[in-house]
């Protein structure tokens, strides 16, 4: 079994542009982005980590976090107890900014980094379940939330939305966002700090008139104890986490940065850029919850909302999703290169919105597909908790240092190679970590370490710790060396 190799010293590639190589052209919002799987030499590096904050805000002031801070409240918690736990779970942001540094380390995404974890081919199985479909999923359902939004906003203009109009919306909405994403890195970083200021703008209009609804002493009657209040905490908890957990994609957009950029900056804007406005909008969702039935947000909040500004929320919602639609195309784009379909990033991209515009048509116009993805996607917790976790736990134990040109390596002789392509240490923490988590779910199913707590799901602090441990464990005899 090979053995992962140390850090590459700053020296130990040649120099862009030696041997006879031309200069490369800088990266322009302008210009279709070039690079796709492919290493960043350090000649294109560029920006600031403070730049990564609106990146993670626009992301994150959107419709699905107004529905799930509500949901806590609908599921029994009093109102302070909900913003407990959407504070608590907003924390695992944190991990999401620890994985973002591995960028900058290699100059890759994180859809190759991932090879140290699982070897070279048992990376492509990982990023065609956790990547690609996940992502794809995950666009479909964001596609649909958006194209609700602008249903309500089309009949507030007098025009009757029928199947036609509908086709047409989602089409338009798909289209702008897979606009950005097929520019790329250079156009998500321009466009990201207006909408992000535009977005905190018309938030802030409805904290003021959410704020001036709340009963800030809301207790469920009768208010829950013992084992269903425990249970309830915990599963709010997860249903926030899983935000976060999702994104093992974070080093897609922090790879240009420069390979000196301060780690704990990276860490810091990350997580701060997405925690600070998912806490403040789902918290919004649970005060409104107090007040309207949440159960239908887009309907109830227009109750409480000026008359004049409800058309600019609905704007709003659908600028909010596009924002983080685009992140989420962008890296399915770069998942399916991964994968190891040979074809260009901006290729890659229009492919992926396709199949999410089609499964959105036929989920919306003809079918309940997306419930049935979006029950799914409920499942999908089991795997991206233990799936963060090994990547948390690769970077701690490689001490933040990638070899990014080892890593595009392919071939048999590759570093990453490992047994027959995959590293059994990530195979087996994974498969462990999402086993213990299935045995303790209670989602659509109920586990059986769950149905004898009481209801109790544990699925996400047992995998992510199964996972973690037997990995740190397994790497053990292959710990790089610093």
């Amino acid at each position: 079994m090979a053995s992962p190799i140390p850090d590459p010293s700053p020296g130990s590639h040649p120099a862009p542009g030696a041997l006879g190589q031309a200069e490369p052209a800088p990266e322009r919002a302008t210009r279709i982005e070039a690079h796709g799987i492919d290493h960043i030499p350090d000649a294109e590096r560029h920006g600031r980590p403070p730049d990564l904050f609106s990146v993670w805000a626009a992301a994150n002031v959107n419709y699905l976090s107004l529905v799930i801070g509500g949901a806590l409240v609908l599921m029994g918690l009093s109102l302070w107890q909900s913003v407990a736990v959407i504070v608590v779970g907003n924390l695992f942001w944190l991990l999401t900014g620890l994985i973002a540094t591995s960028g900058p380390a290699a100059g890759a995404p994180s859809e190759v980094i991932t090879r140290a974890m699982y070897g070279v081919i048992g990376n492509r199985v990982m990023n065609a379940v956790g990547g690609w479909l996940v992502s794809v999923c995950y666009f479909a359902l964001n596609l649909a939330a958006a194209a609700a939004a602008a249903f309500a906003l089309v009949e507030q203009a007098g025009i009757t939305a029928d199947t036609g109009i509908k086709a047409v919306v989602i089409v338009v909405i798909a289209a702008l966002t897979l606009t950005i994403s097929v520019y790329g890195h250079a156009m998500i970083m321009k466009l990201y700090l207006p909408m992000t200021l535009a977005l905190a703008a018309a938030f802030a209009v409805v904290a003021f008139a959410v704020l001036g609804h709340t009963d800030f002493s809301y207790r469920p009657a009768p208010a829950l104890t013992g084992l269903e209040l425990w249970a309830a905490l915990l599963a709010g908890t997860t249903l926030i986490a899983s935000g976060p957990l999702s994104y093992t994609t974070s080093p897609d957009f922090s790879r240009y940065l420069p390979r000196t950029s301060s780690r704990k900056a990276i860490i810091g804007w990350t997580a701060l850029g997405a925690f600070l406005p998912s806490v403040v909008v789902c918290s919004l969702g649970a005060f409104a919850a107090t007040a309207v039935d949440m159960s239908d947000p887009q309907a109830a909040l227009e109750k409480i909302l000026p008359g004049w500004f409800y058309p600019v929320f609905l704007l709003a919602l659908i600028l909010g999703t596009v924002s983080v639609n685009a992140l989420t195309a962008y890296s399915a784009g770069l998942a399916l290169q991964a994968v190891g379909v040979r074809i260009r990033r901006s290729v890659s991209v229009l492919f992926d919105g396709a199949v999410a515009v089609a499964l959105t048509l036929y989920g919306l116009l003809v079918s309940n597909l997306l419930d049935t993805v979006s029950n799914s996607l409920q499942l999908i917790v089991v795997l991206i908790g233990p799936v963060m976790a090994v990547y948390a736990t690769d970077v701690l134990l490689r001490r933040f240092r990638y070899d990014g040109r080892a890593l595009t390596d392919e071939t048999p002789g590759s570093p990453f190679w490992y047994t027959g392509g995959v590293n059994l240490a990530g195979a087996l923490a994974l498969a462990a970590g999402v086993g213990a988590a299935v045995l303790c779910v209670n989602t659509l199913y109920t586990g059986p370490v769950a149905s004898a707590l009481g209801g109790m799901d544990l699925s996400l602090p047992v995998g992510m710790t199964v996972s973690a441990t037997l990995y740190a464990l397994l790497m053990r005899p292959l710990r790089p060396v610093e």
